[in-house]
């Protein structure tokens, strides 16, 4: 994963969980944290990463959950770099996360990302990516936390304004590998991690970040995972 990648994601992580932090903590008053650098997280040894999350014995998942209920579609709302700039997220996490990009101007978005190089973090693979009709079935946006895990832990008794703000927020919010986004659905830590163990430092972490800026519980088992994924991630000096 390239460092400039890594830097974007940093940034996006600022700067979204700031503006979650404020619009959820005023409705629940709930602290927010964050993880912030423009490198490979460290951790201190003996702290745990967790600290402060709440712990559920188990997800137990609801069958009301509706896609819908985050959003219809992507929105130009977003605190991504270039945001309100006409583009929807999802063209605006194409072109945070993409290298090597041409540019189309489409519909409202003035700047589309036409083609460009993946550097997959999920498979660690280099995928071309060409817009057209099978778009999405080589490079897709995916939600870190997903929606439907977001929705049993709590999301359900969220505003709908605050569940569309988590839908459409770069730090939740990864351009990756298709297939492999298929494959992971909406599955929690517990049962589902990167292909590429070498990014599970920074997924654990970033997953942890959100259930922070949003107050999101965790589940036991999935507690678990992100402890051995984050022990994985270099000590602090």
């Amino acid at each position: 994963m390239s460092r400039k990648r890594v830097l974007w994601l940093a940034i996006a992580v600022v700067l979204a969980v700031i503006v979650a932090y404020q619009t959820v903590s005023s409705a629940n008053e709930r602290s927010a944290w964050f993880v912030a650098q423009a490198d490979i997280p460290t951790i201190t040894p003996g702290v745990d990463v967790l600290a402060g999350v709440m712990e559920v014995p188990q997800r137990i998942r609801g069958h009301d959950y509706r896609r819908a209920a985050f959003g219809d579609t992507w929105t130009d709302d977003t605190t991504a770099p270039g945001g309100h700039n006409g583009c929807d997220t999802r063209n605006d996490i194409l072109d945070r996360d993409l290298v090597d990009k041409a540019y189309v101007s489409i519909k409202r978005c003035p700047k589309a990302v036409a083609t460009g190089t993946l550097h997959d973090p999920y498979t660690n693979a280099t995928i071309s990516f060409v817009r057209g009709n099978q778009t999405g079935a080589s490079v897709q946006i995916d939600h870190i936390v997903p929606l439907a895990y977001a929705w049993d832990m709590g999301a359900r008794n969220w505003t709908d304004e605050v569940r569309t703000r988590f839908a459409n927020d770069p730090a939740n919010l990864l351009a990756v590998d298709g297939p492999t986004n298929q494959d992971k659905g909406d599955q929690e830590p517990a049962r589902w991690m990167p292909p590429n163990v070498a990014f599970h430092c920074q997924y654990a972490m970033q997953f942890i970040a959100v259930l922070r800026g949003y107050g999101l519980p965790v589940d036991a088992q999935s507690a678990d995972a992100l402890r051995r994924a984050a022990a994985t991630c270099p000590a602090a000096a």
